[in-house]
């Protein structure tokens, strides 16, 4: 498309938003005006985009005039607050928090899976939760093949599921504890360095939290499948970034290995890493900073004859991210789901 697109990130000062940045000159989005949007404590702060040193503003009533796409990161309360102006003032809002997730009247989107749903937006697409993002990507192309039946998911999610100041927070208990001293916990309620704790979201009463309701809620939504049996329990781990979650798989039908990873090697931002001699498979590390889900040490699960193992790792910032909504911005472009601003600007 030629069309230029004006683009407004509203929490561009945060991980997300910088990668949001990042994202959108690597991937050559069509950016035409590109306004930048903050907390007032952020305010006036410069980053710099594609040779240009933008200012960040406040959030206000006039910050979504001739915009086209919001990209949204500033977390729930902000989107709650702003996401209708934006609409009201013409924009489509993809919104990265767990604000509209579960409104049956907002698309949960994961391009690789259900992009048919972002034709029903009604002005506001959501973006599913980083960790329901990349075991998606790792299992929906198994159960398009043979209908899965339930999802055991074990997470182990970095630091960089809280942010940039979780990520640094980490890094000063580390130094803390390996000079004998007691370490901080600011972002968290403990100590993450060294140590590892249940996701520290809120609980309901049957003792889940809510990042593992969130797992087994929007999997259902984005699967269009809302009786597909889940459990899930999320950990938070010691690992500055890139998320790992070991699932187990019950398909209505037996599933081979083979057959499994031949599908996985060639499904669309996913990739296979397995080298069973040197006992090498996907890790945080490897997975940082890449855009695909990596997948592996996938093998039949001895205990059910219809049953798969495997485990992934993936960035949080990235694919469960910022990469899934500049994809979903990508989308709507390809659909002719949005039309730019009437009013010229100039280009970044």
């Amino acid at each position: 498309m030629s069309a230029k697109i004006n683009v407004a990130i509203l929490g561009a000062t945060g991980a997300v938003g910088q990668e949001l940045l990042k994202l959108l000159k690597e991937r050559n989005f069509p950016v035409g005006r590109l306004k930048l949007l903050a907390s007032p404590r952020s305010a006036g702060s410069k980053i710099n985009f594609g040779g240009e040193e933008l200012v960040v503003e406040a959030v206000n009533e006039q910050s979504f005039t001739n915009i086209d796409i919001v990209l949204a990161s500033a977390g729930g309360s902000t989107s709650k607050a702003w996401a209708a102006k934006a609409v009201e003032a013409g924009a489509v809002v993809i919104d990265n928090s767990s604000a509209f997730r579960m409104n049956p009247d907002v698309p949960l989107i994961v391009p690789e899976i259900n992009p048919e749903a972002a034709a029903k937006h009604q002005g506001i697409i959501a973006n599913p939760n980083c960790t329901t993002i990349l075991m998606g990507m790792a299992i929906y192309p198994l159960h398009q093949i043979k209908p899965l039946e339930r999802i055991v998911v074990s997470t182990y999610q970095s630091a960089s599921g809280a942010g940039a100041r979780a990520m640094e927070e980490v890094k000063t208990q580390a130094r803390a504890i390996l000079d004998g001293q007691t370490p901080p916990a600011e972002i968290f309620p403990y100590p993450l360095a060294f140590n590892l704790f249940p996701h520290n979201s809120p609980l309901n009463p049957e003792g889940y939290c809510e990042e593992e309701m969130k797992m087994i809620n929007e999997t259902r939504k984005i699967f269009n499948a809302p009786e597909l049996r889940i459990s899930a329990t999320c950990v938070r781990v010691p690992v500055l970034r890139a998320h790992s979650e070991a699932v187990n798989l019950e398909f209505e039908q037996p599933f081979t290995v083979e057959q499994a990873r031949k599908i996985l090697a060639g499904a669309k931002g996913v990739k296979l890493v397995e080298d069973w001699q040197a006992n090498y498979f996907p890790m945080p590390i490897d997975a940082t900073s890449k855009d695909e889900v990596l997948v592996g040490r996938i093998r039949q699960d001895l205990s059910h004859p219809c049953g798969l193992e495997l485990w992934l790792c993936g960035d949080q910032i990235r694919k469960g991210a910022a990469l899934n909504a500049v994809q979903i911005a990508e989308l709507l472009l390809q659909k002719n789901l949005i039309k730019p601003a009437a009013s010229p600007v100039a280009a970044v």
